[in-house]
């Protein structure tokens, strides 16, 4: 009986040191945390939090978050703890927490996540990158995860994109909008032909590439929207093609003394990038991006806005410049062409500087035919005109820019841009006249003309980020000189005839005439950024501009000794206008969750000063406008963008609008200028959705702009009873002219036929006015397109793509209604790619345009083009191609167009390239990155 207290007391002692022990093992504890969207960053009000142990998943306690996502829940457990949080059609999401004697008081923060939908779209990107990433204004697609053949370009990659087209000449368009600029790496390259990346660098050195709308250099320090865009494309290249060389050289000849002939290579060493380019040819499918209105235009007249941003129009009164140097579909073309591209960076990045300089030459030899309505209150006046032509221009231009950022708040980006142009011209022209079956006049006329056009236009653009954060000054200096000179003859012999048939007067003219244009301006802008709170910053901005122009016309009549010295005063002219201006603007930027907001106004102060020396006139108005500006970007969702956005914009009148200088280039249409003339107003409305789902590879656009300007500057025509017409510029008070575009696009991966099908629809239109003999005369025009597409694409065995819809338009004049212009059209194209055994490739492409007869002509127009091609690769690489190629099997290339300009309807045909057959030999060569294909 002894033993049992001594048992009861070793019992006790034990018991008390194991409990005592498990009791300061216990560890308190408390966690919290708030439940979210992660993607939209909304509160997920009610969802489940629970606690589970960590060795046997055995239940904790659990609790619900409250209305705004916030959970708190605390326990006295030791060993390691799973917090499971779980929402309706959301992804679980686990955390762990090992309380100890330290730190047991946790704070998870926000809690993000994910709706089931965007992880497996995430688990499938895993597998395939993502094809598609839509960021603000800025579309990005994943080239690794399009296939191409081997040494296929950035054309063939583009060609796959969504929401991306490439027509037969290599032009682009994205979203509805045409795609003037693509850049590598963010830089310039070659400056003003986009084919020159797509058609020469390779498919398979591309990284990304990026899509979208190109701000001024202002707008994106500044991160505030200013109304300047240019939709572009960005080529990022993979890192390790970025050492080493490639290029192409192409040599074909073919029937008909058709012949094609060029070379590129490119040089690339990490951060330096050297490119020379060469190109000979006749058969018009060599694209030369010859103006580039970001530097470049004829110097005839440089106007500027009242933003600061420099507009150039082109003067073509006296027909002393028809030929821009492009090639636009119209004769035959003999094609010389090189340049050379150079960009580099150092000092860690901190300097940058890129060349381009291009030399070449276009001339073009052809006729065409045109047919001419021109509506009256009491009737038709109708013309049949044939011209022929031999025009030709060469051309050099070079530009440089230089960037130094000294730190990492300030920049500094120079850029300086010469070109220089000679042109020489002949253009034939015979025509007639009718009303109502009556032969009202004939015309025969000649111009000849040469001269050149010389341009150089520095900028230099200034940056500093101030000490507070998002504060920012900024200045932008231009200054722009331009220099154009004109000779040359014209020749006209024209009847007018009476009721009976007989000529009741001949005019018989020849002239020479010449033509001297010198323009100098400079504009100052001074922008400075200021955060009025943590989602609020304001731009305050000034900008002070002068633009002088000067334009000295003369023209001289054949004098009796056979020389031109007597001048012919109603056709000359020696004219000035000076414009100054003064610019205060406040622009305000909020960003806000998923949306981004610019609203603000500039007002503008205008002096213009104008003399006429010839009159020994002059004349000085002012003006106060403004220019109002609004814009919302919107994130939907992932991948899915909303824009919508309001814009004011004065329109001045341009300098060729005011001089009042009369013009005969031809005698029967004869334009005069109105040095009265004051500006107009325009509005424009815009709002875009873009939309991307990676599941299904499902891309949806969808844009629209309405514009209406008011007190808008129009022609009032005088038409006399034999035909002869004179036209003057005038501002139209009581009625509003009106604009608007409606784009759509739809794509979709059709995987139960393997292939990818899209929808697209586009539909534009205005409303103008003019005056003729005193009566007003409302002209509607509007374009109605329908395409629907399908495509597939396999690098190893075949490629095709088919698109075709039908188009209507309408071109309806109020003073004859019933003579319209309204009819139905078809295009179609379709290309196919086969690869056969034996290295064999078999490719033909087909082009279809339809279009019926209207009220005003009579006659319905159809064409197919259809081109086919046979090639054979050789080498292990497949890097030497030979083929044959046939231009226009059918025979049936006939250049057609109808359109209305003004008061006039117009249908035009002209001689273009039709069959013929060539022999190329091409050659792909690369040595990148180490690995060499030679």
């Amino acid at each position: 009986m002894n033993y049992q207290p001594k048992y009861n007391a070793a019992f006790l002692f034990i018991f008390t040191f194991i409990f005592s022990g498990f009791c300061m093992a216990q560890s308190n504890w408390s966690v919290k945390g708030t439940v979210t969207d992660g993607i939209s960053g909304s509160a997920l009000h009610r969802s489940t939090i629970t606690a589970l142990k960590a060795k046997d998943s055995t239940l904790v306690k659990f609790t619900r978050a409250s209305e705004n996502g916030n959970f708190n829940m605390s326990g006295n457990q030791s060993e390691k703890i799973f917090f499971l949080i779980t929402y309706h059609d959301y992804a679980d999401h686990v955390l762990s927490f090992s309380p100890d004697q330290t730190k047991n008081d946790i704070d998870f923060g926000a809690i993000k996540l994910f709706r089931k939908e965007k992880l497996l779209e995430e688990v499938i990107l895993k597998g395939k990158t993502a094809a598609v990433r839509i960021k603000k204004d800025t579309t990005e697609f994943n080239a690794s995860s399009y296939i191409i053949k081997p040494n296929a370009k950035v054309e063939d990659l583009l060609k796959q994109l969504p929401g991306i087209q490439v027509d037969q000449e290599g032009k682009i368009t994205a979203q509805g909008k045409r795609v003037n600029k693509v850049l590598v790496d963010g830089e310039e390259f070659f400056g003003d032909d986009p084919t020159l990346v797509t058609k020469n660098i390779r498919g398979d050195m591309v990284s990304k590439v990026q899509l979208y709308d190109k701000k001024s250099d202002q707008a994106a320090f500044t991160g505030i929207d200013d109304g300047v865009k240019e939709k572009t494309i960005n080529i990022k290249l993979k890192e390790d093609a970025k050492n080493g060389y490639f290029g192409q050289a192409d040599v074909g000849g073919g029937t008909r003394n058709f012949y094609n002939i060029k070379g590129m290579i490119n040089y690339f060493k990490r951060k330096q990038k050297l490119s020379a380019y060469g190109i000979f040819g006749n058969t018009g499918k060599i694209s030369l991006g010859w103006e580039d209105n970001q530097k470049y235009g004829s110097a005839d007249d440089i106007q500027f806005d009242e933003a600061g941003r420099g507009s150039m129009t082109t003067d073509d009164e006296n027909g002393l410049d028809a030929q821009s140097g492009q090639y636009n579909g119209e004769g035959i073309p003999i094609v010389k062409s090189g340049g050379i591209h150079y960009d580099t960076k150092w000092n860690n990045n901190k300097e940058a500087v890129n060349v381009n300089y291009k030399n070449g030459s276009i001339s073009v030899d052809g006729s065409k035919n045109t047919l001419n309505q021109n509506n009256l209150l009491a009737g038709i006046i109708s013309s049949n005109s044939d011209q022929s032509f031999s025009n030709s221009t060469s051309r050099q231009k070079l530009d440089i820019s230089y960037q130094i950022k000294p730190d990492s708040t300030s920049s500094v980006k120079v850029s300086v841009a010469g070109n220089h142009k000679r042109i020489s011209n002949e253009q034939f022209f015979s025509g007639k006249s009718f009303s109502q079956e009556r032969l009202l006049n004939t015309s025969l006329r000649t111009i000849t003309n040469k001269g050149y056009d010389q341009s150089l236009n520095a900028n230099v653009f200034l940056t500093k980020k101030l000490k507070k954060a998002g504060r920012t000054l900024s200045a932008n200096l231009k200054q722009n000189l331009g220099d154009s000179k004109t000779d040359g003859y014209l020749r006209t012999h024209n009847e007018f005839l009476g009721i009976n048939g007989s000529p009741d007067n001949v005019q018989v003219i020849d002239q020479f005439k010449t033509n001297s244009i010198k323009s100098s301006e400079f504009i100052g802008n001074l922008a400075y950024t200021e955060p009025l709170t943590g989602s609020l910053s304001l731009v305050l901005s000034y900008a002070y501009g002068i633009n002088k122009n000067r334009a000295d016309r003369k023209t001289f009549n054949l004098s009796a000794d056979g020389n031109y010295t007597i001048p012919d005063e109603k056709y000359s002219n020696n004219y000035t206008l000076t414009q100054r201006m003064n610019v205060g603007g406040a622009i305000f930027n909020l960003k806000k969750d998923k949306a981004t907001i610019n609203f603000g106004t500039k007002i503008i102060s205008m002096d213009l000063d104008q003399s006429d020396w010839v009159q020994q006139s002059s004349f000085k108005r002012n003006f106060t406008n403004w220019n109002p500006q609004a814009n919302l970007s919107y994130e939907v969702g992932p991948q899915k963008q909303l824009e919508v956005g309001y814009s004011g914009n004065t329109i001045r009148p341009t300098f060729d609008q005011l001089q009042p200088v009369r013009v005969n280039n031809d005698p029967l249409n004869i334009i005069t200028g109105n040095p009265l003339l004051k500006p107009s107003f325009n509005q424009e409305i815009k709002a875009s959705y873009n939309a991307y789902r990676t599941l299904n590879e499902q891309s949806i656009y969808l844009g629209a702009n309405f514009g209406i300007t008011s007190s808008p500057v129009i022609n009032s025509i005088e038409i006399d009873d034999v035909g002869k017409s004179i036209y003057r510029w005038v501002n139209l008070e009581d009625n509003k002219t009106h604009s608007y575009s409606l784009r759509a696009s739809y794509q979709q991966k059709l995987k139960f036929i393997g292939m990818t099908g899209g929808l697209y629809f586009n539909s534009s239109g205005n409303t103008y006015y003019s005056y003729v003999n005193n009566v007003l005369n409302k002209m509607q025009s509007n374009t109605y397109l329908g395409n629907f597409m399908l495509s597939s694409y396999d690098h190893t065995s075949y490629q095709g793509s088919i698109s075709f819809g039908p188009t209507y338009t309408t071109n309806e004049s109020s003073l004859q209604k019933e003579a319209n212009n309204n009819g139905w059209g078809l295009n179609g194209n379709t290309n196919i790619v086969v690869q056969l055994p034996g290295k064999i490739e078999l490719s033909s492409d087909a082009r279809y345009e339809y279009k019926a007869k209207t009220a005003s002509f009579n006659t319905s127009f159809s064409m197919l083009i259809l081109n086919a091609q046979i090639s054979r690769k050789f080498l292990k690489s497949e890097s030497l191609k030979l083929s044959l190629s046939a231009n226009d099997l059918l025979n049936q290339n006939t250049g057609f167009t109808r359109n209305i300009n003004g008061n006039m309807l117009s249908q035009t045909s002209f001689t273009t390239i039709k069959r013929y057959f060539m022999l190329s030999l091409i050659w792909d060569f690369n040595k990148m990155g180490g690995d060499q294909n030679l």
